[in-house]
């Protein structure tokens, strides 16, 4: 479990990096291209390699084979483009703080869709971690702050990601208990790109062009790299060994990791509700994912 514990952590301090570097690229390429080019790059890299794997693999059951489509739908293509149009009209900072609708999604829902079953501990830590998220959202107390929920249509969209981030693992997680995830992550990313790409037909139909520059190029090759393909197979290879509600409290080193780079490298403003809401947040899951006696 250590190691798949080390997996985890490396997974989400992989993620954490990417609000930045999708900020930076959204200023050049259009959200819906940008998140079909993570899904084509991402699928270059993993599909080789799993169909080279595959030949000793056994068949793909149907009902597996449905809940691999589902992971695309919702795990790649529409957790990347609401994710890409939140932070379009947000900011990198709130995205990688808001992130944590996905862990809490995860332990909710997984008594429900996994059997497992919360500890009035864990309850607790999901509750606070819901608070720290009103918290960064509306930055503070309404009537009390400069603004109320100042980027809150761009906040609306990342809560949705984080939630369709979150069906990814609570739909995928048995499938990952027979298949090998080098295989469940090849195939779900193939499905996410042919979800997006009549999205990203209708983005470019509506005149969103993108502006290539060596910096974008670079950046969306990283996201497609580094971010979906590795990322995405850490994480598969990590949730394939350690419970759903136990991996999701890895994911609170996005808003820490993530928060810090959007202020280093974005100059974006770190308020002490937004201090406030990312402490809560952590605790929370922190008292979720130890609340097992």
């Amino acid at each position: 479990m250590r190691t798949a514990y080390l997996v985890l952590f490396a997974a989400n301090f992989i993620y954490a990096t990417s609000y930045v570097a999708t900020r930076l690229v959204l200023d050049d390429v259009p959200p819906a291209l940008l998140a079909l080019l993570r899904t084509v790059v991402g699928a270059a890299i993993l599909v080789p390699a799993a169909v080279a794997a595959r030949r000793k693999a056994a068949p793909l059951g149907r009902g597996d084979a449905w809940r691999i489509v589902w992971m695309g739908v919702f795990g790649f293509a529409a957790a990347f483009a609401f994710g890409h149009w939140g932070i379009a009209r947000s900011t990198a900072t709130n995205a990688a703080l808001l992130i944590i609708v996905e862990p809490v999604s995860i332990m909710l829902l997984g008594p429900a869709v996994l059997g497992e079953r919360l500890t009035a501990r864990e309850k607790t830590g999901a509750g606070l971690a819901l608070l720290g998220t009103v918290l960064v959202v509306v930055n503070g107390i309404p009537g009390l702050t400069h603004a109320l929920i100042p980027h809150w249509r761009g906040d609306v969209l990342l809560v949705i990601s984080g939630l369709a981030y979150g069906s990814y693992s609570l739909i995928g997680r048995d499938v990952l208990r027979r298949r090998d995830p080098l295989d469940v992550t090849a195939r779900s990313i193939v499905w996410g790109g042919l979800a997006m790409a009549p999205v990203a037909a209708l983005e470019w139909a509506g005149g969103a062009r993108p502006v290539w520059t060596a910096g974008s190029a670079a950046g969306a090759l990283y996201l497609g790299v580094v971010i979906t393909a590795l990322g995405y197979l850490l994480w598969n290879w990590g949730l394939a060994r350690a419970d759903a509600s136990r991996a999701a409290v890895f994911i609170t080193v996005q808003p820490i990791v993530g928060a810090l780079l959007g202020v280093v490298f974005l100059h974006e403003p770190l308020t002490a509700f937004t201090l406030g809401g990312g402490t809560l947040v952590v605790a929370g899951l922190w008292l979720t994912a130890t609340g097992r006696g």
